[in-house]
């Protein structure tokens, strides 16, 4: 049987063939999943000798990470804000520049009252955008939806997971909302279909396609949900997208040829537009 120690250095040789710039990070986070134990339990313990139950396992998933697939599916959960979400191949893997939306939403409702204030989070996927948004305002009358039955059912997980209460909708954007909202807030496919070839491995390979393609010029499902959300929308409600970094410019004039007011492009971390919102 190998050892803690042995099995570290083989999931690093591993991972640096495959080209993995993060293979010593990646190959203790895999490592301790299996083990069910911290990184300083493994550091305090190099010379203990793993089951060889646990070392096929964790063998396994290292081969796995070696083929591109994904980290966060092989752990079955992702971070995001200040939370963890289940996640799998039927959904988006949660990412921090999606977190810019979130923040910027919180500032909206920090500004209102959140009794019973209506939030729909479409093209929800995991649900980690709309159910952080109820974490932190649980006053809030969230409704989550999608598409994807396969997507919902990940979403379910993530409600139970952190004991949130919201409706789900399984439809094709607008068609199964019957109720005005007040704020819409949504990250949508908006990957132009030609570049969807380009992307890392990790994400064109095993990503939801759904949950990717934009449309010719990744535009598709920004113009309908803006064409639409004026007649959901309470007056004074709020649009909130995030976006492509270069889509800033056309998602913004958009809105505000559909009559959104003060409407703002955020930028990221990186300095690339991110976000845009506005209200009616």
């Amino acid at each position: 049987m190998a050892t803690i120690q042995e099995l570290l250095n083989i999931g690093k040789e591993k991972l640096e063939s495959a080209g993995n710039e993060y293979a010593k990070y990646e190959r203790k986070v895999l490592l301790e999943e299996v083990l069910g134990c911290n990184y300083m339990f493994m550091l305090m313990n190099p010379d203990e000798e793993v089951s060889l139950e646990k070392e096929t396992e964790y063998l396994r998933l290292i081969d796995e990470r070696c083929k591109h697939y994904p980290l966060q599916y092989l752990l079955g959960y992702a971070h995001f804000m200040d939370y963890t979400f289940c996640v799998n191949e039927n959904v988006l893997i949660p990412r921090n520049d999606t977190e810019i939306l979130v923040e910027i939403a919180n500032d909206v409702l920090e500004q209102v009252s959140t009794n019973a204030y209506k939030v729909l989070d479409l093209c929800c996927g995991s649900g980690c955008i709309g159910i952080s948004l109820k974490l932190y305002h649980n006053d809030i009358d969230l409704t989550l939806s999608d598409v994807s039955k396969a997507a919902l059912d990940v979403t379910r997980k993530n409600l139970e997971r952190h004991d949130v209460k919201a409706k789900v909708v399984c439809d094709s954007l607008f068609a199964g909302i019957n109720e005005k909202q007040n704020m819409i807030v949504s990250n949508p496919p908006y990957i132009e279909s030609r570049v969807i070839d380009t992307l890392m491995p990790e994400v064109k390979e095993y990503e939801p396609m759904l949950a990717l393609d934009g449309g010719k010029e990744g535009m598709d499902f920004y113009n309908q949900i803006i064409e639409e959300a004026p007649s959901h929308l309470n007056v004074g409600g709020w649009l909130l997208f995030e976006i492509g970094y270069n889509q800033g410019e056309a998602v913004s004039k958009k809105m505000t040829e559909l009559g959104f007011q003060d409407v703002h492009v955020k930028k990221d971390y990186a300095g690339l537009d991110r976000v845009v919102y506005g209200h009616l």
